[in-house]
Parts: structure tokens; C-alpha cells; sequence
């Protein structure tokens, strides 16, 4: 499948190799190529830049927002929430119309300090603000609930562990749950219709405070029934 990753930090990376490795013609997008590449200074939590990980994996593709998206089957969003909404636009709508855009940025406001609190929640998800901004895209909310690396290697905790997809497109939701079982997660929990993101985005808090209490962020949930 041609897959296009919006955003190069650490979730964009860690998406966008292991769908390589997996098989599939990746591009990464950016706003500005040449600038990310030229980029040689650690990001905000310490990790190299972005032209140390695109040189080991030269077989991803950079490219602009839109570039990215034109090409793509299928789109996945791996911004800051924050800046989700601007990047989809440059991105274009034409280019996301018809398509999965799997949506795993998280509503983190930061302006207080850590722990963040979230920028919309109980009433709305940032999931659905996409999903109203790009009416013509299918948007399916999933991997927001843990780590970069955990995304795309689940049996790297050496236990089953439970993701959760939301949308409202059904063949959608079936794209993106595959990709999520070629990773390997083996429960993968269809929560419903794309409101219901609310809830996942909601986990964040707990989340974070998990990982302070455990001193790290190799966990995740596990729904027991």
C-alpha cells in the first residue's frame, strides 16, 4: 500500500519504518524537506534529529505535506496535537478526500506545564474536529493509548495488551486494523463510531500519570474479560 506519514518525530519514525519493514512504499511528510533534513540539533526530548533516522532508512521517502498525502491509499496522522489541524491543511483536502486517515495525535495542551491537560475533551475529541474540518476523509482514531515504539512492536512487552479503534467508516476501520494486526496487536477492541474517541483520548491522563509512577513508558492497558 502506499502509505503517507504526516509528521517526523518520534511516532512518525517509528510508524513510518515499521511499515516499510513491513513491506509497504512510505512517505514521510514535513512542511519543509530540505529544512528537516537540515536539521542537526536533538528534538524537545533529547532524540537525534530527524536526518540521523532518514539515513538509516533511505528507503522511506521525504516530502511535503501535500506531496505525501497526494500519493498516498492511506494517511496517517502522527503530529502534536496541537498542530494537527494546520499540518492536515497543508496537507490538502483534496488530497485526504476518500481516504483512511488514521489519526493518532493526542490533545495535549502544554502550556501549563507537566502534566498536560487536554485542549478538548468530554463534549468533543480532536479526532472529531478532523473529522468536521475534512468531511470528505474517513478518519479512524487508533495507537493513541501508548508508546512510539509500542505502536508498531506490541509483543516487545512479552504479553497480549488491548488497543481500541474508533470511526465511522467500517471499511476504514478495517484498513487500519489490519495494519494494526501486521504489527501484531492481537486484541484490537472496535469501540464504535468516531465519538467514542473521546474516551481514548481521555485515557491520556491516567496514562501520563502511569508513567510516572512506573518510571517508564514500556506499559500498556489490558481490557480482561
Amino acid at each position: 500500500m502506499n502509505i503517507a506519514v504526516l509528521g517526523t518525530g518520534m511516532v512518525g519514525q517509528a510508524i513510518a519504518g515499521r511499515l516499510h519493514e513491513l513491506g509497504h512504499s512510505v512517505v514521510v511528510g514535513t512542511r519543509d524537506p530540505a529544512s528537516t533534513l537540515a536539521r542537526t540539533e536533538p528534538d524537545g526530548m533529547g532524540n537525534p534529529p530527524f536526518a540521523a533516522w532518514h539515513a538509516a532508512h533511505q528507503g522511506v521517502a521525504l516530502a511535503t505535506f501535500a506531496d505525501a498525502a497526494a500519493g498516498a491509499e492511506l494517511v496517517v496522522n502522527a503530529s502534536n496535537g496541537n498542530t494537527s489541524l494546520e499540518l492536515l491543511r497543508l496537507a490538502g483536502a483534496d488530497n485526504l478526500a476518500g481516504k483512511p486517515l488514521l489519526d493518532i495525535a493526542n490533545p495535549l495542551d502544554f502550556s501549563a506545564g507537566f502534566p498536560p491537560t487536554l485542549f478538548v475533551k468530554d463534549s468533543d475529541s480532536l479526532a472529531e474536529q478532523i473529522q468536521r474540518a475534512f468531511p470528505e476523509a474517513k478518519v479512524v482514531k487508533a495507537l493513541n493509548t501508548l508508546t512510539a515504539s509500542l505502536m508498531v512492536d506490541p509483543k516487545s512487552l512479552g504479553a497480549s495488551s488491548t488497543i481500541f479503534v474508533s470511526g465511522d467508516d467500517a471499511v476504514a476501520k478495517a484498513a487500519v486494523v489490519g495494519l494494526l494486526e501486521s504489527f501484531g496487536h492481537d486484541d484490537v477492541i472496535d469501540l464504535g463510531p468516531l465519538e467514542t474517541a473521546r474516551g481514548t483520548e481521555m485515557l491520556l491522563p491516567i496514562w501520563l500519570r502511569l508513567m510516572g509512577a512506573l518510571g517508564t513508558a514500556q506499559f500498556n492497558f489490558k481490557i480482561v474479560r
